[in-house]
């Protein structure tokens, strides 16, 4: 099991993560802690659990490379299936004008109970993703991801957003994510978008060296499926709207 494909990533990335770790400092190294706390996790325009979850994250930079992990976790029982335990590496070239291109792969664990252990190559979806950040003076920022492991249609999922500068005290983002095709991941049976969304954000101040950030987001999965194709019970949410309230904790 372990000379399949996804183990020897997942070996690689482990490998990679403790060689730098004990390493000498370096130039750019960092590692830092973090945990978001969400009314409901909505990833992509589909409810993982349909609970207040928990989502802590690691993560370690070397220069331009960073890998970490990110799980997300129910803190309902019933929302337990959904929980998930990811690991990614991404890579970033910043140009000279404040813009920057990055490349990484994501790979997804969903240990949840009565799932595939963690060596199990079946259990891993395995995304290839870049990503484009704009400068100041027109910051839109850009990602493609393609599934490439465990997705019979190696869905691809694009999406753009731009922040607005409407109002002084709250910064507000715009989000269209959308299948470039159909997917039985995303539950699309041709392209469409499933998440819309508006995104607003400001700290909470607490003394005058500490402060929380909180967000508040509306979503919407505006993909529209015949009755005979919805599963209401399990799979992604088409034609459904969200609005969600998370807050993050970091050193």
């Amino acid at each position: 099991m372990f000379a399949t494909r996804s183990a020897r990533v997942l070996l690689s990335t482990l490998t990679v993560v403790l060689i730098l770790s004990f390493a000498g400092p370096v130039r750019g190294q960092s590692a830092s802690i973090g945990a978001d706390v969400v009314s409901r996790y909505v990833w992509r325009g589909t409810d993982f659990g349909e609970s207040m979850s928990v989502q802590p994250a690691l993560t370690f930079g070397f220069g331009g490379l960073e890998v970490g992990a990110w799980g997300s976790y129910s803190i309902s029982a019933s929302g337990a299936g959904a929980n998930e335990n990811d690991l990614w590496a991404t890579y970033t070239v910043a140009a000279s004008n404040g813009a920057s291109f990055s490349f990484g792969f994501t790979d997804y664990y969903f240990p949840g109970p009565g799932a595939d252990g963690f060596f199990v190559t079946d259990a891993h979806i395995l995304e290839l993703s870049a990503a484009f950040t704009g400068p100041e003076s027109f910051p839109i920022s850009l990602y493609a991801g393609r599934m490439s492991r465990n997705d019979p249609d190696n869905s691809l999922y694009l999406e753009a957003s731009v922040p607005v500068s409407a109002f002084e005290e709250v910064d507000l983002s715009l989000t269209a994510g959308m299948v470039a095709g159909e997917s039985e991941f995303y539950g699309t049976e041709g392209t469409a978008f499933v998440n819309l969304g508006v995104s607003a954000s400001k700290d909470l101040v607490i003394t005058d060296d500490f402060a929380v950030p909180v967000s508040v987001s509306y979503i919407v999965n505006a993909t529209r499926l015949d009755e005979d194709h919805m599963d209401h019970d399990h799979g992604p949410d088409p034609d459904r709207a969200f609005l969600v309230f998370g807050f993050s904790l970091s050193p």
